[in-house]
């Protein structure tokens, strides 16, 4: 049983623990409404572009599946783009992301795989389990990243993938749906699938007169729309990585808030025991004086 001293220490360290608990929440939470309110004013205008490229996809109709963004490359290999975090302390949001990371493997046991990374959490994951990591995005970092960075990062994937090394990239990001709710999801960046545009769902937008034609506004399009796609990406990542790190820091705060206040019930039985053992004491030795 430890002693009133042991349990004052330790009262004082938790105390400490849950001052560092609580401010990380209080930075958590602001950087989370500054980000979140970056995603979800970026969704629309994803949406808009996706459902503009479909439109125009099916104008073009059957033309869309000659060209290269449009089809499988002639590689061999997959590049998977993972997004992950730089710091811990952030609840379950990586290990979610490597299960699901995992997941995707299983189902691709024979595919030569290749990797480009951010964050540093993904990075070190990978080179412990030995996988082919590519590249790893550090210049900005992830809290840094904005569209122009998000924008460079989509045209070295296009440009990846035009050059033939690759038949496909994949994406693994972490879509943002409410501040207790983040969901890791693989989706397919290249080639881009006309379905998934609902291109086919367009086709009487062919009386529609456009100038210049549709497909001088498509090819100018289509790289807008990867980039819109990759900035979304990282936001919403990045989202649900601070909605993650503030939901363990309030958990970590609200147990320290429970310890705390067992310690002291431990604390105070102690002492009242002690105070009562000497109220006997003194009553003993007048006991025996008499």
């Amino acid at each position: 049983m430890a002693s009133i001293k042991e349990l004052r220490q330790r009262i004082r360290s938790v105390g400490s623990i849950k001052q560092i608990t609580r401010a990380m929440e209080m930075v958590a939470t602001t950087k989370l409404r500054r980000f979140q309110d970056r995603a979800v004013g970026s969704r629309p205008y994803a949406q808009e572009i996706a459902g503009l490229v479909g439109r125009l996809a099916g104008v073009l109709g059957e033309d869309v599946e000659g060209l290269p963004l449009f089809r499988r490359g002639p590689g061999l290999a997959t590049l998977a783009v993972v997004v992950s975090s730089d710091r811990g302390l952030c609840g379950p949001y990586n290990s979610n992301v490597f299960r699901a990371l995992e997941a995707w493997r299983a189902a691709r046991p024979e595919a030569d795989v290749r990797y480009l990374v951010y964050g540093r959490k993904a990075f070190q994951y990978m080179l412990r389990r030995g996988y082919r990591v590519e590249r790893v995005v550090q210049d900005p970092p992830l809290e840094k990243i904005d569209y122009r960075s998000a924008a460079i990062g989509a045209r070295v994937l296009v440009r990846e993938f035009l050059s033939g090394a690759y038949a496909d990239v994949w994406l693994l990001s972490t879509r943002f749906e409410s501040m207790a709710r983040y969901v890791p999801q693989f989706t397919q960046f290249l080639p881009i699938e006309a379905a998934a545009l609902g291109a086919e769902k367009s086709a009487g937008a062919g009386d529609v007169i456009l100038e210049p034609d549709p497909r001088t506004i498509f090819e100018q399009l289509v790289p807008r729309y990867l980039e819109v796609r990759a900035y979304n990406a990282l936001l919403e990542s990045l989202t649900s990585e601070y909605a993650s790190r503030r939901l363990a820091m309030k958990n970590a705060t609200d147990a320290a808030t429970d310890m705390i206040k067992a310690l002291r019930g431990v604390y105070n039985r102690k002492r009242q025991e002690g105070i009562t053992r000497d109220l006997l004491d003194i009553v003993g030795g007048v006991e025996a004086l008499k």
